[in-house]
């Protein structure tokens, strides 16, 4: 995974009008490809036929939220290390401690910048690039 390009990304995000912000976000202004799942459960299902760079889980999500969601993708051999960061708009240090030690590599507060959701990403991208070498 070291040195590859961020292309692909799994969403899940409950909340229809976040996810059409997000697709403008990432799509148009970050030119990323993104696979969008409406829960948990429907990321799990949709991970089996796919294989993204990245995983990007809203925490608080009907059926299954992030971390259980995470817990479940983990389960599946390629995603097993892959890379995620948690959405929330709880981001109190400590929650965010506990995101991380979940294996997130950080957490993206929510509401987000529009503008600049694709550039917080990346720089979060680049970082774990740094750590994998």
């Amino acid at each position: 995974m070291t040195n590859k390009d961020l292309k692909n990304i799994l969403y899940a995000e409950d909340e229809s009008d976040i996810r059409e912000i997000a697709q403008i976000a990432l799509e148009d202004i970050g030119g990323f490809i993104v696979t969008y799942c409406s829960n948990g459960r429907e990321a799990v299902e949709k991970a089996k036929d796919i294989q993204p760079d990245l995983i990007l889980l809203d925490v608080m999500m009907p059926e299954m939220d992030g971390p259980t969601t995470l817990k479940a993708l983990r389960k599946i051999p390629y995603y097993s290390s892959l890379p995620v960061i948690f959405m929330t708009a709880k981001i109190q240090p400590d929650e965010i401690a506990k995101y991380k030690e979940m294996g997130a590599l950080d957490v993206i507060s929510k509401p987000f910048d529009p503008m600049t959701l694709a550039d917080s990403i990346m720089k979060i991208w680049e970082r774990y690039l740094e750590t994998c070498q």
